[in-house]
């Protein structure tokens, strides 16, 4: 980072974000306290706010798990080398992001801690990864007959990826997430719950996180290690790039195959059990900071905030704190009463101007600020955390508008309007920034010229091999992120067309970005 850009700074210490993306991201995760990195390389530390955010997303993401038919178990963090060896393919898609326990005992020895050589295990055990091998060796002896089918198991855990190249939340060598695992009687149960799954993720993403996304195929070279297919959501960050935000799985026999997990069918014959898996990650924390935020720190989708509203109570002497706090009260048990997630900050010592930035940082939807001449007038202050923006608005305009002073007997009324509004229109904003920056490519001079002025989503025609998709990603520094489905695309994007790369006829037309 240079010093021109180090000096371009907000008020509130975070690097403004069209002058460095990257630093500004950081700045915003340590200006809302999100999270922060550890002693162990790679791996950080979820404050509690930070983590807060995940357990909502936990919460809302395991009630649609529960609602369509799965329950949650937990399987072991350590797998035996012998069983991600089974499935080929599988092993050697994860095998440089392995982390690999040798020995079970450490040592004292002339004063220092070290590896006792005797305990060496009789078999290695590798880290978790991904818990496909393991938990398909259990299921072997779960599943005998097709009675005990579909079999629908989620487990949420920490999984080790040896990650080279740390960012908090987007990759880390250790990270949180939920995994699922299913077992089915036939190929069509289990594509079905494919596309199943997909669609919960795309609906949380939507109408949680307010992050609009694009549902497809990966490409053969991009699929899970060991999948027959793998669907995808992506989304675009503020600054055109892409994050894949989920995961969903057909595995067809592979796993079944490899752990010899058969079942009796309805004709008394033996079959493989057909297999899903499915995923996302603390990533999406990331995801939700580079979708919305902004200069002044984070911004948070009020269905996603742990903290929906704060009250700030405004005073200058022990008179007017007693009557402000009483009145504060008062509102926040007539919120709570709404369901409305709501916390008043009555900490003294602080000033009203440093609640105010630290709350904003911290992305609450909404502040109500209550003053003397609040109570005497019987009004309310509502802050808004994010409006949308006019055309060419000034600053000073757009602060002006986020503020609303209501009569206290519509203000507390308000409040679930203005949060809803505040939700839709956050997707509305993201929305409107992921169809001006696709853009339809017909020719590798149009790919060039699009990703040198700021880039995005190119949708193009594609019918090229795996190495043709590595040869252009390293032209490019850019990676075929999916096949979106037809409906995904626009009008003007369907039907045949020529392969920008091989010149080949093509039937699909794939997204193209540079991505995190």
């Amino acid at each position: 980072m240079s010093a021109q850009t180090k000096a371009v700074s907000t008020k509130e210490g975070i690097t403004a974000r069209t002058q460095d993306y990257a630093q500004w991201y950081l700045d915003v995760i340590k200006r809302a306290d999100l999270a922060e990195h550890s002693g162990v390389r790679g791996c950080m530390v979820i404050k509690p706010h930070g983590y807060a955010i995940w357990e909502t997303m936990q919460k809302e993401l395991d009630r649609r798990f529960k609602e369509t038919g799965h329950v949650n178990a937990y399987f072991p963090l350590f797998i035996p080398l012998s069983y991600l060896s089974k499935e080929e393919k599988h092993a050697a898609g994860f095998a440089k992001e392995c982390a690999v326990v040798t020995h079970h005992r450490l040592k004292s020895q002339d004063g220092k801690v070290i590896v006792d050589p005797d305990s060496e295990l009789e078999e290695p055990l590798v880290v978790r990864p991904t818990s496909e091998t393991i938990i398909w060796a259990q299921y072997k002896s779960w599943i005998e007959s097709y009675r005990d089918l579909p079999l629908l198991i989620n487990q949420w855990a920490n999984v080790v990826r040896w990650e080279m190249r740390p960012r908090l939340f987007l990759r880390t060598a250790e990270f949180l997430w939920q995994e699922g695992h299913t077992a089915h009687a036939t190929e069509k149960e289990a594509l079905e719950e494919t596309y199943k799954m997909l669609e919960v993720y795309a609906d949380f993403a939507e109408n949680v996180m307010s992050i609009p996304v694009i549902r497809g195929h990966k490409t053969p070279g991009e699929r899970f290690a060991g999948a027959v297919d793998t669907l995808c959501i992506e989304a675009m960050m503020q600054d055109g790039k892409a994050l894949q935000m989920g995961t969903s799985h057909y595995l067809g026999q592979n796993f079944s195959k490899s752990a010899d997990v058969k079942f009796l069918n309805k004709e008394g014959k033996l079959e493989y059990v057909y297999a899903t898996s499915w995923g996302v990650s603390t990533r999406l924390i990331g995801a939700l900071i580079m979708t919305h935020s902004d200069d002044l720190g984070l911004v948070l989708p009020p269905r996603l905030a742990p903290i929906q509203v704060v009250i700030i109570p405004i005073y200058k002497n022990d008179e007017e704190r007693e009557k402000t706090l009483a009145e504060s009260r008062a509102v926040l048990s007539e919120l709570k009463a709404q369901g409305i997630l709501a916390r008043l900050d009555d900490r003294d010592g602080l000033m009203p101007g440093a609640k105010y930035y630290e709350w904003e940082a911290k992305g609450v939807p909404l502040r109500i600020e209550i003053g003397p001449k609040d109570i005497e007038k019987g009004s309310l202050c509502l802050v808004r955390r994010f409006v949308l923006e006019e055309p060419n608005e000034k600053p000073e305009d757009l602060r002006r508008r986020r503020k609303s002073f209501l009569p206290r007997s519509e203000s507390l009324g308000a409040v679930k309007p203005i949060l809803e509004t505040m939700q839709k229109e956050l997707l509305e904003r993201a929305r409107a920034l992921q169809k001006s920056r696709t853009k339809i490519i017909n020719t590798l001079e149009e790919l060039e010229a699009f990703l040198k002025t700021g880039g995005g989503f190119a949708l193009l025609h594609w019918a090229g091999n795996a190495e043709d998709e590595d040869a252009m990603s390293k032209r490019f520094e850019t990676t075929i992120r999916c096949i979106p489905f037809p409906e995904e695309l626009p009008s003007d994007g369907r039907g045949e067309g020529k392969c920008i790369w091989t010149g080949r006829p093509s039937s699909q037309r794939v997204i193209i970005a540079a991505a995190y």
